[in-house]
C-alpha cells in the first residue's frame, strides 16, 4: 500500500510566547517494512536535522520571536511493504556506516514503562516458557482486554503501571504495558508512534505500537499492535521508535510563556 498523508498540528497560546524551542520526529524512515518517497517539513523557523541513537530522523527549530500560534505541518508519500517472513519478523539493523544502540538497550525500563509485580505475574504465563512471535501476540490481546481502549482515560504522562492498575487507557498506553511486560521478561521491546489507515475513521489521530526483539544477534524483531491485538500490516506508517513514549514522541518543546495552551491535531491518510 502507498499513502499520502498529511499531518498539521496547531498551538495557540493565550499569551504571545517570548521564545520556544521545538524537537520534531514527523520524517518517517525507509526500512524494513516501508519505503518513503517524499517528505517535507512546514515549520516557522529554520530546521536543524540528525539522527539519534536509535535512527530516527530528528528535527529541532527555535522561536526567537513572539507568537500566539504556532503550526508545524508534515506531509508525503510513503509506501508500506510488510514483512517477509510467516512470523511477522523482519530484520532492522543499521545500514553501513550507521551507529545504532543495540537491542539490549531495550531490555532496561523507564519511569513509563516499569513493570510492577501485578503487571509481570500477568505476563508470565505468556512469556515465561519463551518469547515466540506467538506468546507476544498472545500477550498483546490479553493487554488489549485487560486494558481497554478509552479515550480521555489517561494522557501523556501516564505510566504503564498506572495504566495497568486503572485497565483503561489509549494506544500510547496499551504499547507502554506491552513493552514494560516483555522488558520485565528480559526481551528487549521499544515503543513505536506512527499513523494507522483506517477508511472508516471520521477522525484520524497518531498511533503507537510495540516492537519485540526475538533474536538480538540477528536484530530480528516483530511489530505488534496491541490496540488491534495484529501484527502490523499494510495499515501501520512508522515514525519513530524509542524506549517509551517520551522519546519517540512526534513533537516535544519547551517555551517561555505563552498563558494557557490548546492545541489542534488534523492527520488525513489517503491510499495513492
Amino acid at each position: 500500500m502507498k499513502y499520502q498523508i498529511h499531518h498539521r498540528t496547531v498551538y495557540r497560546y493565550t499569551e504571545p510566547v517570548i521564545r520556544s524551542v521545538h524537537e520534531l520526529r514527523l520524517a518517517p524512515r525507509s526500512g524494513p517494512l516501508q519505503q518513503v518517497h517524499q517528505w517535507q517539513l512546514s515549520v516557522p523557523g529554520n530546521l536543524s536535522e540528525a539522527l539519534d541513537g536509535f535512527g530516527n530522523i530528528v528535527h529541532q527549530f527555535t522561536l526567537a520571536r513572539p507568537a500566539d500560534t504556532i503550526t508545524i505541518a508534515a506531509s508525503g508519500e510513503v509506501e508500506i511493504t510488510p514483512a517477509a517472513d510467516a512470523d511477522g519478523c523482519f530484520s532492522d539493523a543499521p545500514p553501513p556506516g550507521e551507529a545504532r544502540v543495540s537491542p539490549l538497550y531495550f531490555r532496561s525500563g523507564t519511569p513509563l514503562t516499569s513493570a510492577p509485580a501485578e503487571l509481570s505475574a500477568f505476563a508470565a504465563p505468556y512469556l515465561a516458557a519463551g518469547h515466540e512471535p506467538a506468546a507476544l501476540l498472545a500477550l498483546a490481546q490479553a493487554i488489549g482486554e485487560r486494558v481497554r481502549y478509552q479515550p480521555n482515560a489517561t494522557d501523556v504522562g501516564t505510566s504503564a503501571a498506572e495504566a495497568f492498575a486503572l485497565g483503561a487507557g489509549v494506544c500510547q498506553d496499551q504499547a507502554q504495558v506491552m513493552v514494560a511486560a516483555c522488558r520485565a521478561f528480559g526481551v528487549p521491546a521499544r515503543y513505536v508512534s506512527g499513523y494507522f489507515h483506517d477508511p472508516a475513521a471520521t477522525e484520524l489521530a497518531s498511533h503507537a505500537w510495540a516492537d519485540l526483539c526475538v533474536d538480538t544477534e540477528r536484530e530480528r524483531w516483530c511489530s505488534i499492535d496491541v490496540t488491534h491485538g495484529c501484527f502490523t500490516d499494510t495499515r501501520h506508517i512508522r515514525l519513530a521508535v524509542g524506549r517509551d513514549y517520551r522519546s519517540a514522541a512526534p513533537i516535544r518543546g519547551v517555551r517561555e510563556g505563552g498563558g494557557t495552551e490548546s492545541l489542534s491535531v488534523q492527520i488525513l491518510i489517503e491510499p495513492v
